[in-house]
């Protein structure tokens, strides 16, 4: 049996999966908000599920940033605490050599890519749009990483082909601006928002208030369409891709799947676009699905 453990940035999601595939158990905490905690919120996710299954499973982590093959130390997590930290090393210490780690969006990536909305394509790949924006890319079955384990990260490069309004752009926590996630992420499209109207609106605010007629909700949406196609466009422009599949909360809003794809092909380089824009199937369980098959069926650390 198999373990799933998404770590978010707001909660920490926890699957046991049979051999199947199906699920057996769930389990759902907050997301401490420093290193230790976190540490120990994992450990105990991982054994209240190895009680469920009744032995040790194997255990796949998601997290929102990268391992360093280099300092092996976590980088690049918006997570923030997470970074300089020895992560995998502390689970492995905890949990023993059972533990696999990957980047959160490839563990969504591989999961859609397996038997999700892009099952039986070449290559995916796989957007999260959230709290932050990551991507992954899977290839024949395969998730990309790169020497540096930064494959996929579109969301800290800036936005392509920006406006006069968007350059230099917001801070990002990367210590840039202007990043694809400034503008993308579920905070991004709310502070897009609040510039236009002052005050706090959450992203499903935003797009309620658009489908009700609101002027300055619909206008916001229709920025947020154009960032998101140019980014996307520039990822076909790249990779070329046969399916792009969103994930996240910001995946939710239906609109995107008819419109985008009606921008990007001004963005393209290319006489026809052939790339699917799909909705994930499994929605917010892909990511600890993804966590959970980074151990292949039958295998144990």
């Amino acid at each position: 049996m198999r373990v799933g453990i998404d770590l978010g940035g707001t909660k920490i999601e926890g699957v046991l999966f049979g051999r199947g595939g199906e699920e057996l158990a769930r389990r759902r905490i907050a997301t401490p908000r420093d290193y230790p905690a976190t540490v120990r919120a994992i450990v105990e996710t991982a054994e209240q599920l190895d009680a469920a299954a009744g032995t040790r499973a194997t255990i796949g982590v998601g997290i929102p940033g990268a391992w360093s093959p280099v300092s092996r130390l976590v980088k690049n997590a918006n997570a923030t605490w997470l970074n300089g930290r020895p992560l995998l090393q502390d689970l492995h210490a905890r949990l023993g050599p059972r533990v696999r780690m990957a980047n959160d969006a490839n563990c969504f990536a591989l999961s859609e890519a397996t038997d999700g909305a892009a099952a039986g394509a070449a290559v995916v790949f796989g957007v999260i749009l959230g709290t932050g924006v990551g991507g992954g890319i899977v290839a024949r079955g395969e998730v990309l990483t790169g020497p540096n384990a930064i494959a996929g990260e579109w969301g800290h490069n800036p936005v392509p082909w920006p406006t006069a309004d968007e350059w230099p752009g917001p801070a990002c926590y990367c210590g840039r601006s202007g990043c694809i996630e400034t503008f993308l992420s579920g905070p991004g499209l709310a502070a897009d928002l609040a510039r236009s109207a002052p005050g706090a609106m959450e992203p499903a605010a935003i797009v309620a208030r658009a489908d009700e007629g609101d002027a300055v909700a619909s206008a916001a949406l229709a920025r947020y369409e154009d960032r998101l196609a140019r980014g996307l466009a520039s990822v076909v422009n790249l990779l070329d891709p046969d399916v792009i599949v969103l994930g996240g909360g910001l995946s939710n809003v239906d609109r995107w799947y008819e419109r985008v794809p009606r921008v990007w092909d001004r963005y393209i380089f290319s006489d026809t676009v052939r790339t699917r824009l799909v909705k994930a199937r499994y929605g917010d369980a892909s990511g600890v699905r993804g966590a959970a098959w980074l151990w292949p069926a039958g295998r144990q650390g």
